[in-house]
């Protein structure tokens, strides 16, 4: 194999399902294509009868508005709608309503932070247009066949397509993580990619490093998780070198990608933007967009996910990894702010570690959700202050918020009702201290000759005997004295 160093260079289109309550082009409800019975979202437009005319959705050109902002993009005043025609079973017109050569935005960018530090991607263009419907591939007794559920027809989509600049399978992992955050932060789509609102096609082509002229390139279709993205994009890489290295040529072509088998396997050669005969839509004028609407857009942009990070990382001093942590989930991050600002004798890192740890895993191992989440961010503020103040111990805490998490109420409530306050009285924790050195003489004298980690036992003992409730540093302070007393 030559030693000839190669360089990859990646592009991305990502397509968006856009959360409104109507399809692009109809008035047909948006359903959940995983749940819905098939086919019962569909009328005369979105399944393409002949003499049906399309009207455009306000709503998605209003998200669409807003991601493309987001991006920095360049808003166009006049956007065209196109045809693009192929044939495929769950396109019922024969066509997709896109746009093309005018598209909604242009000449975006976005910094992503990566493990090689910061780096810049540019947006090629952003454009409204329709989804596909959906097709089920089917093998049963002996025989194949598919499906066609046309409830996903018409479904508004964004598309955002990158200029060729990455150049790893992480970085375009980490825009694709980016990305995600985006939307969520914006109300365009809930990110699920498992549920195919969000699709990630990669086009992937090497070629010798330091040369200009790009190689021939591979679209990976529809990866639908970012470990497959990252996957997929890995293996590419490494089998277009491979096959270039050993005397063979890179296909123009569309690749899937085998999640069981861990490779990209082909699908059909790549088509060319001729092959699609792209025309302006005839039953649909210009999009107008007027300077006052693309200003109303702007302003009213949120904080957007890199944002809050930098501000997380200014503000509040946590590192650029936990910062987005926080920042990459717009409710974890706002909860994270409330409950700072609510308990701000707590401690910042005291915070970020009942946040992320106890609170998280709570969360995360019942399945319960920020927006049926009973532990109100005051809620955890005020836990935090009863410990900050010794009035309980960090472990008592953690049985209180578990409280809390089901039955959402106080902790200062819980607390009372269930006697778990601190106890901090120094003659009450002196005498239980002598009736355990009392108790375990032996393990007195062992310490005494040296054996200094019995004295991590004794305390737990003590505690024990206390209900959990003695002051730690209490207790500990005492417990040391009378070990070391003559």
């Amino acid at each position: 194999m030559s030693s000839i160093p190669y360089e990859p260079v990646i592009g991305l289109e990502v397509h968006v399902e856009m959360l409104t309550n109507s399809k692009m082009f109809c008035s047909c409800p948006v359903v959940d294509s995983t749940n819905a019975a098939p086919n019962t979202a569909v009328c005369p437009i979105c399944a393409g009868h002949p003499g049906s005319l399309p009207v455009l959705n306000g709503r998605a050109v209003e998200f669409g508005l807003r991601v493309a902002a987001a991006l920095q993009c360049e808003l166009a005043p006049i956007s065209i709608f196109a045809r693009k025609n192929y044939f495929y079973p769950d396109l019922p017109k024969g066509y997709q309503i896109t746009q093309y050569e005018q598209p909604l935005a242009v000449n975006g960018r976005i910094t992503l932070q990566t493990s090689q530090g910061e780096k810049l991607i540019h947006i090629r263009r952003v454009h409204l247009e329709e989804d596909t419907g959906k097709l089920t591939h089917v093998d049963a007794a002996g025989q194949s066949f598919s499906l066609v559920d046309l409830n996903r027809a018409g479904v508004p989509l964004l598309e955002i397509v990158t200029e060729p600049d990455f150049h790893s399978a992480e970085e375009v992992r980490v825009y694709a993580e980016t990305l995600q955050a985006l939307v969520r932060y914006l109300g365009v789509n809930s990110g699920d990619l498992e549920k195919g609102v969000m699709r990630i096609e990669p086009n992937i082509s090497v070629r010798p490093l330091g040369r200009e002229e790009l190689g021939t390139k591979v679209e990976i279709k529809n990866l639908n998780s970012f470990r497959a993205l990252e996957r997929g994009v890995a293996y590419e890489i490494t089998r277009q070198i491979e096959l270039i290295e050993s005397g063979g040529q890179v296909a123009q072509e569309t690749v899937g990608w085998d999640e069981n088998r861990q490779v990209t396997f082909s699908q059909r050669s790549k088509e060319d933007a001729h092959d699609y005969r792209y025309f302006p839509e005839p039953d649909l004028p210009p999009l107008l967009v007027s300077k006052r609407w693309m200003d109303d857009v702007r302003q009213a942009l949120p904080e957007l996910p890199w944002e809050r990070c930098s501000r997380f990382v200014a503000e509040y001093g946590l590192s650029a990894a936990e910062a987005w942590q926080l920042a990459s989930e717009k409710q974890l991050g706002e909860y994270f702010d409330a409950v700072v600002k609510a308990s701000p004798e707590s401690g910042l890192r005291t915070v970020y570690a009942w946040v992320t740890g106890e609170l998280l895993s709570l969360m995360n191992s019942s399945g319960v959700s920020f927006e049926d989440l009973k532990v109100t961010p005051t809620g955890l503020a005020g836990l935090l202050t009863l410990i900050s103040t010794g009035q309980i111990n960090q472990n008592t805490g953690k049985g209180v918020l578990a409280d809390m998490f089901l039955s959402g109420k106080p902790a200062g409530q819980i607390v009372s009702e269930k006697g778990l306050a601190q106890v901090s009285d120094l003659d009450f924790i002196a005498g239980l201290v002598a009736e355990i050195l009392a108790e375990y003489a032996g393990e007195v004298t062992n310490y005494r000759a040296g054996k200094i980690t019995v004295a991590n036992f004794l305390f737990g003992q003590v505690m024990r005997k206390a209900g959990g409730k003695a002051n730690p540093q209490v207790l500990r302070a005492e417990l040391e004295k009378q070990l070391n007393a003559s």
